[in-house]
């Protein structure tokens, strides 16, 4: 059960939806309709004096576009931009202050925050939606449990519990559906950004199912992915294709998530590992994966993996997917790891450390965020693959004058 507190003196969408407030930050890679940050945005970031020790970091997610990235810390939370990077805005608050969630949209003045770590800023169980225009929250959603994650989209705010997901609509806040869960201590859940209609998945009631909903065509649709439990899952932007990953963390699979038929199903490693991110390019042509394996992944898809209208739009120069095992030619012989799919370029990293990663707006690149403050910038070879070529490195919790 959710109860709902709309502040007085708010309007949320008329800050969400004006145009006149947009800023000139980063206007390039801001050709989303939506606004960019207002004003309140556009004043340099406050310096940290020397002393200031660094903060912890509680929480770390790319917007949806992947242009920016949020951090929640001990004591408030910060925003970047990846391409420069740069920090845009941050907010430190007095009192305990930390946040354990921060969902941006797009780069509107609109974010969703929930309290964390050990002197939370707001209850676990609330989700805040704050108004940067205006430098405060001006409303709230509160639950029974702890909210585990939050999802935005332009017209849909997706609360995440133990074991339900709530959807309501951004204009009113008003709750259009509930969805039971397997017990989902990660708050996995995923919902499509393009322009046409939701699609959301979460994990399903039983161990290794994946919930799909077509709000458009309002069908549900339950795939078994996996024998084990649910790692990690990512849908590409259109919301066509999902991606999961299981706690054994070897397996990639590929779903269509119109049909649930299987689409490709690429090799990780032989070793058991913890996913942490998975990522589609924009184009979905590629798909990026880190483990607490040290390794990037990026994995080339087939070209038989979207709609046949996406196919003919690729060109010759288009790259090939990704490579089989030498020994694939026995397949029927061996065992399954000798046929599997491996990636077509790799990043090694420090092997234990949380990364997370998305693909970059400059051809080719990836980006990787590190829960210890790193800003990873790598570019791989489309053709030829193999280890990717850093291009940038640097720590985000330092002073900007430090990148």
């Amino acid at each position: 059960m959710a109860t709902l507190s709309a502040y007085p003196n708010s309007n949320p969408n008329t800050n969400f939806l004006s145009s006149s407030d947009q800023s000139n930050l980063d206007r390039e890679s801001c050709s989303e309709p939506d606004p960019n940050f207002h004003s309140a945005l556009s004043k340099p970031p406050q310096s940290v004096a020397p002393s200031v020790p660094p903060p912890s970091l509680l929480h770390l997610s790319f917007n949806q576009d992947h242009g920016c990235f949020a951090a929640g810390i001990d004591h408030g939370f910060r925003i970047y931009n990846c391409d420069p990077l740069r920090e845009i805005f941050r907010r430190d608050f007095d009192r305990g202050g930390g946040i354990g969630v921060v969902e941006m949209l797009f780069r509107c003045n609109i974010l969703a925050l929930v309290g964390g770590g050990p002197d939370p800023q707001y209850p676990l169980n609330k989700v805040m939606i704050w108004d940067d225009h205006q430098s405060r929250c001006i409303s709230e959603l509160s639950f029974r449990s702890e909210v585990r994650s939050v999802r935005l989209r332009r017209d849909r705010i997706i609360v995440v519990l133990e074991q339900k997901i709530f959807v309501y609509n951004f204009v009113d806040l008003k709750l259009l559906h509930q969805i039971e869960t397997i017990v989902n201590p990660k708050g996995l859940c995923a919902v499509s950004q393009g322009a046409g209609s939701l699609v959301l998945v979460c994990p399903g009631l039983q161990k290794g199912q994946v919930r799909v909903e077509h709000y458009a065509s309002k069908r549900t649709k339950f795939i078994m992915a996996h024998d084990s439990r649910i790692a990690c899952f990512a849908l590409s932007q259109d919301g066509q294709l999902l991606a999961t990953a299981s706690t054994k963390g070897t397996l990639v699979r590929i779903y269509n998530t119109a049909d649930g038929s299987l689409l490709q199903e690429v090799r990780r490693g032989a070793d058991r590992a913890e996913i942490y991110s998975l990522a589609f390019s924009s184009n979905a042509q590629w798909l990026a994966v880190s483990s607490d394996k040290g390794t990037v992944h990026v994995f080339g898809l087939k070209l038989n993996a979207r709609s046949p209208s996406s196919t003919q739009s690729r060109s010759a120069t288009d790259p090939v997917a990704s490579p089989h095992s030498s020994l694939s030619f026995i397949k029927g012989v061996l065992p399954k790891y000798f046929s599997s799919e491996w990636s077509v370029a790799q990043f090694r990293l420090v092997e234990g450390s949380h990364y997370i990663v998305a693909f970059g707006h400059q051809k080719n690149t990836v980006v990787i965020l590190g829960i210890d403050g790193s800003f990873y910038r790598c570019q791989f070879d489309p053709v030829n693959g193999g280890e990717m070529t850093q291009l940038e490195y640097h720590n985000f919790l330092k002073p900007e004058a430090a990148f």
